[in-house]
């Protein structure tokens, strides 16, 4: 296959990635109008979870504007992040959202392995996702007339393996982050079964956005390496 023709591999994973964006938009819209049963807002939520595990001195932060859904924690100021919708809402869906951020805080206090890895590969995937296409796009027009061309080529193609290692890293981060965030809702007392419910379809819609975004990086590397094959012909 051909650079263009070689696009077709990466159909299934595209399908895919619309059919869960529309999943987490779906629940998402769908548990922000339902408030929660104890009335907690994602701020209060986070605060009681934070304080239950030993973190009282991570402090929650409010962000000014931006996407509902774009709520993080930051390792480097140990912090949590709350997009207004989540920090000021006594949802369902604000309440499980700030609760996945403070599983990621937990994982950070605790050392979570995984974490490590991830945050240690960072920068190399950052640089090797900067320069795979460019070096794959080289190698394919230096192919004919130089020797050198199939080196660059499989230089872009290795960059790449390191954007699928960080693809897979981060899927078992993202799954413990909201598994800790259900079992700790649960033991603590701030969900009745109905929040249970509606708090896990959120977090599972969520989770597999990262199981796209995996499957996409495969789809990709699959395509490079049929292009790698015509172009040896």
């Amino acid at each position: 296959m051909g650079y263009y023709s070689s696009m077709i591999v990466l159909i299934p994973a595209m399908i895919f990635t619309m059919i869960v964006q529309g999943r987490i938009k779906r629940a998402y819209s769908r548990y922000s109008q339902v408030e929660n049963s104890r009335r907690l807002t994602g701020a209060q939520a986070a605060r009681m979870m934070l304080d239950a595990n030993g973190l009282s001195g991570v402090p929650i932060n409010i962000l000014n504007g931006g996407d509902d859904l774009n709520n993080y924690f930051d390792p480097r100021s140990n912090s949590v992040n709350l997009s207004q919708a989540v920090y000021h809402t006594d949802s369902i869906a604000a309440m499980c959202i700030a609760c996945h951020e403070v599983g990621h805080a937990i994982q950070h206090a605790t050392n979570y392995a995984p974490v490590r890895i991830r945050n240690g590969i960072v920068p190399l995937v950052n640089l090797t996702s900067t320069f795979s296409w460019p070096l794959i796009m080289l190698g394919l027009i230096f192919s004919t007339s130089s020797r050198y061309g199939s080196l660059l080529f499989n230089l872009g193609a290795l960059c790449f393996v390191f954007v699928i290692l960080f693809h897979l890293v981060t899927l078992p981060v993202e799954l413990n982050a909201s598994n800790r965030a259900l079992k700790q809702m649960t033991s603590i007392g701030m969900v009745s079964d109905f929040d249970y419910s509606g708090s896990r379809k959120v977090l599972h819609a969520a989770a597999m956005t990262y199981v796209a975004a995996l499957a996409t990086a495969v789809a990709s590397l699959i395509r490079i390496l049929l292009i790698r094959g015509s172009n040896d012909r």
